[in-house]
């Protein structure tokens, strides 16, 4: 069933059959391995099912629970059923502290998939590291998610911090922009947008204009917006995500200020490209691959879309998509490592995996030993009559 808004859900995927059938020297065999059993693997996820970010992280678990329900009624994998716990943590970071103890002091979990957010993510890093908990995929594209290296953190996308020096160098070079300005929650999140945006200017000899920091829960942008317009920004990057990205648009169309507006992963969303009065017509976002809308001819990308929203009654957008990849490909990986799991096989086939493809056509995911971050490529879409529509089908690099 879908997730609803307002209740934070613990979902679990698997029956207990067979459990006690197990021979005892099986058992000892897997008990130093924390969520795994002769029969199940636990893991989790933290996610926005409630907050401000809600739009994104529901339909990021929905793609999730698709994957796992299919593998399950096929018998799992490996002899093995999914047993996923899932915590709404509402985009509060005390709330993702608190749904971490849970699932690694209670719920025992093997390893996490898909938890949601810069600052939430960096909070509970460190308790998940003390437990030997690896962290893969989590849906944020900052920096801390695989830097500094670390054989427990795994990160899937190309970086805020690639992605908008990417983006400045494009707008530079290809529209003429020369004064850039930044709008960014202050946040790590946000942090790293702006470090992207100041790097790639100064590296370019541009003029950094103005910026405006600002907190995730602020709805009144006429200040900041008044401070870029004011020193004359051509290039607005914006370290923004989706609620706060269309009231600002809309107070820059009030105020007739015509920058070129440009996000990132965070406001790659239909909800962004679809908001009422379109305030969002050619504003532009990076992101590490390209939206398939569900109207898609790919066989494959129909079928899913379709399963979709039969099951949730709505359609997948972009962070569904993400959802689905993350999902897919850890099923790839236990596949790959077969029955004898433990933390050591499991890492093992992580690093092992090259030139994974996702049935979207996004870029190539490939990790090793000494690199665990599976994806440096973004790509450049604009917002043109309610829908993203990519700029470039190749990916940008600075």
């Amino acid at each position: 069933m879908p997730i609803t808004r307002g209740v934070t859900r613990r979902t679990i995927l698997t029956g207990s059959a067979g459990l006690l059938a197990a021979p005892a020297i099986i058992g000892r065999a897997y008990a130093a391995t924390r969520g795994v059993t002769d029969t199940q693997i636990t893991f989790g996820t933290m996610q926005d099912l409630s907050g401000v970010t809600a739009v994104q992280g529901v339909n990021n678990a929905n793609a999730m629970r698709l994957v796992y329900d299919a593998v399950n009624a096929k018998g799992g994998i490996h002899g093995r059923k999914l047993n996923w716990v899932l915590e709404d943590m509402q985009y509060i970071v005390p709330k993702a502290v608190q749904a971490m103890n849970k699932l690694l002091n209670k719920d025992d979990i093997f390893f996490c998939l898909g938890n949601g957010g810069t600052p939430h993510n960096d909070a509970v890093l460190p308790a998940m590291l003390e437990k030997n908990v690896p962290n893969i995929f989590p849906l944020t594209c900052a920096r801390s998610m695989y830097e500094p290296f670390n054989r427990l953190k795994f990160g899937q996308f190309a970086s805020y911090y690639d992605q908008m020096r990417a983006a400045v160098k494009y707008f530079a070079e290809k529209k003429g922009a020369k004064i850039v300005g930044v709008m960014y929650q202050d946040t790590d999140y946000g942090k790293d947008v702006l470090a992207g945006a100041v790097a790639q200017t100064e590296a370019m000899g541009l003029k950094l204009g103005a910026t405006a920091g600002f907190r995730p829960t602020d709805t009144d942008f006429n200040a900041h917006v008044a401070k870029l317009q004011d020193a004359k920004c051509d290039l607005v990057i914006m370290g923004t995500i989706v609620k706060d990205t269309v009231i600002i648009l809309q107070t820059a169309r009030k105020t007739s200020f015509n920058a070129i507006f440009c996000g990132n992963f965070a406001t790659y969303s239909t909800a962004v490209a679809e908001a009422p009065g379109e305030p969002a017509e050619g504003f532009y976002s990076m992101a590490p691959a390209l939206y398939r809308y569900p109207d898609d001819p790919t066989p494959k990308v129909k079928e899913f879309c379709e399963e979709y929203r039969k099951r949730f009654g709505i359609e997948v957008n972009y962070l569904g998509e993400a959802g689905y990849t993350a999902a897919t490909y850890m099923m790839a990986v236990l596949e790959k490592v077969g029955r004898d799991l433990t933390l050591d096989s499991l890492i093992a086939g992580l690093e092992s995996m090259k030139d994974w493809h996702d049935i979207f056509g996004g870029p190539a995911l490939t990790m090793s030993p000494t690199n665990h971050h599976a994806s440096s490529q973004s790509f450049l879409s604009v917002v043109k009559k309610n829908r993203w529509t990519p700029v470039l089908e190749t990916p940008l690099s600075f």
